[in-house]
């Protein structure tokens, strides 16, 4: 049960020498590239929305301190 998802090394090689085929020797390290990209775009907005969630409470019990403080 040593396997990567249950993926055998042969397929794993056959999957890279189709990839090779589609894409090219030149082609490979520039999709990498820009999966590298998308990837830290990805988690900066992630960061991101955290961010956003953790500041939401603050600012609703903002809104509510100076509603009851109103009234």
């Amino acid at each position: 049960m040593n396997h990567l998802l249950f993926i055998d090394a042969p397929v794993i090689i056959v999957v890279a020498l189709i990839f090779l085929l589609l894409f090219g020797g030149k082609k490979i390290p520039e999709l990498m590239k820009g999966l590298g990209k998308g990837v830290k775009s990805f988690k900066e907005g992630m960061a991101d929305i955290e961010e956003e969630i953790k500041k939401e409470p603050h600012t609703e019990e903002k809104k509510d301190i100076t509603k009851k403080k109103d009234e």
